[in-house]
């Protein structure tokens, strides 16, 4: 073999090598935006569901408003954030947190919790919380691998030569809602 063969054969392992890693980008970028597409999806069913719970939960307490703004503000807030991006995940994780208060309200009501509606309510909202925590998860983890690439050699360079960024994961600001337990008072 000539210098010049073993030259263009070590240039075509280059080029290939660096194909492969741009494309293993793009493969990453789009599944992870397609996760946060199954997230936005989920998100929408929980909106929706939200305010036929509230109301039927508010027919049995009325005297548990505050609980019943702070979600109703909380949905507000999370359908407002778009995007992905700590931001919103802070305001999904609020939301949630505020419907466990709701959910604790409950508790305290025989007659509400044996509510035909209000029972089928919860179950489409904890099957919907679940697929929420699924696709999350699937999201966190495409962005994992994406920011492994990204913050790794030799996949750096290509991500600095090709655009690509790290993604924000979806997760529990330090100060969450959701890591403390949910107080209710009488």
């Amino acid at each position: 073999m000539t210098p010049i063969t073993i030259l263009l054969i070590v240039l075509a392992i280059i080029v290939l090598c660096a194909i492969l890693s741009y494309n293993g980008f793009v493969r990453l970028t789009n599944q992870a935006k397609e996760a946060w597409s199954d997230i936005e999806v989920q998100l929408k069913r929980r909106y929706d569901l939200i305010p036929n719970l509230i109301n039927t939960v508010k027919g049995y307490a009325t005297h548990e408003s505050t609980a019943f703004e702070k979600v109703t503000e909380a949905r507000s807030k999370a359908m407002a954030g778009g995007g992905a991006n700590a931001d919103h995940a802070q305001a999904e994780n609020m939301l949630t947190g505020a419907l466990k208060s709701v959910f604790a309200i409950a508790e305290a009501y025989p007659d509400l919790k044996a509510n035909q509606n209000f029972l089928s309510l919860q179950q489409e909202l904890s099957d919907t919380e679940n697929k929420i925590q699924a696709a999350r998860r699937f999201y966190n983890g495409t962005v994992r691998d994406l920011n492994i690439g990204v913050e790794s050699f030799p996949g750096n360079i290509m991500a600095g030569v090709g655009g690509f960024k790290k993604m924000d994961l979806f997760d529990l600001p330090d100060n969450a809602v959701e890591q403390n337990p949910v107080e209710v008072k009488f």
